[in-house]
């Protein structure tokens, strides 16, 4: 299913968010990647998907969204480098009427908590919880594709530090 995706990625800064909304396991990589393009394989609880992304002016991205059976899914997974999958859990609320995502990563992305919130369009007003740390969205390292090849544990002081400003 194609969909224009506007997504605005924030790091968190306390706990506030915990709590709110149950957990699941994500593992998910990139079995293709271009400059402007990705191509996902994501196991989800017991769900599999195919994501195909067309990088737009902005933050607008083109989404286009497959069902795929559960054992395609971790075949597809299986065929790639540990390394190169993300591991994280994702918490799934609504605060202020609207729905946030809360990602905490594991393996080599811990230590990583982000949360994003998808919007109609870039000028959405919505409220900022209390426990949203800094705006992420244009920083192309914070992107999962990018996260698979350089993680988060591999991040000089200085790329930590650059979306805490």
């Amino acid at each position: 299913m194609k969909q224009q995706e506007i997504e605005r990625k924030f790091l968190v800064k306390s706990d506030g968010w915990r709590g709110k909304g149950g957990g699941e396991l994500f593992r998910q990589g990139y079995i293709a990647r271009t400059q402007d393009r990705t191509v996902r394989v994501r196991v989800a609880g017991e769900k599999g998907t195919l994501t195909i992304k067309y990088r737009g002016a902005g933050i607008a991205r083109s989404e286009f969204e497959y069902a795929i059976p559960l054992d395609e899914a971790q075949a597809l997974l299986d065929g790639l480098e540990p390394g190169e999958i993300i591991e994280k859990m994702r918490f799934t609320f609504e605060e202020n009427g609207d729905v946030w995502e809360v990602d905490e990563f594991m393996g080599a992305n811990a230590g990583l908590v982000v949360a994003e919130i998808e919007l109609a369009s870039e000028e959405q007003s919505f409220v900022r919880p209390d426990w949203l740390g800094e705006e992420v969205s244009k920083i192309s390292r914070y992107l999962n594709v990018e996260l698979s090849h350089l993680p988060y544990t591999a991040w000089t002081a200085e790329q930590k530090q650059e979306g805490k400003k």
